[in-house]
């Protein structure tokens, strides 16, 4: 069930790829090990000139933001090297250094998320 949501930060001049969405999505699958259907992933380019961080930025950061929803989130220490695989393998399909993909966990979906009206929840109901 894992729901991505990123934003890329792109030049005025680039645009993102035909199917970056898709081998996002493949990619997060295999960290997730989910089956077909179940990774679900959203692309957004986020313009330049809409993104900023105090005192400045350098021309050649241009960060991917990946905002993670999961029914439950695995414990501290696999949360961390799941986030660690997402920046590393992200980064290789956006072109971009790990160092510059930011990942955003959201509390647990489970009995808060309806998938076609059908309220997630692990207890069956």
């Amino acid at each position: 069930m894992p729901v991505l949501d990123i934003e890329i930060v792109v030049r005025p001049e680039d645009g993102l790829p035909k199917g970056l969405a898709a081998a996002l999505a493949e990619a997060a699958a295999e960290i997730f090990g989910s089956g077909p259907g179940q990774t679900w992933v959203k692309v957004r380019p986020l313009p330049l000139d809409q993104y900023a961080e105090n005192g400045g930025l350098a021309e050649e950061i241009l960060p991917v933001f990946v905002t993670v929803l999961k029914a439950q989130q695995p414990a501290p220490e696999q949360r961390r090297a799941e986030a660690r695989q997402l920046a590393e393998t992200l980064a290789q399909v956006c072109a971009r250094p790990a160092a510059h993909v930011h990942v955003l966990y959201l509390p647990d979906g489970d009995g808060r998320i309806a998938f076609g009206g059908q309220l997630l929840t692990g207890d069956g109901a």
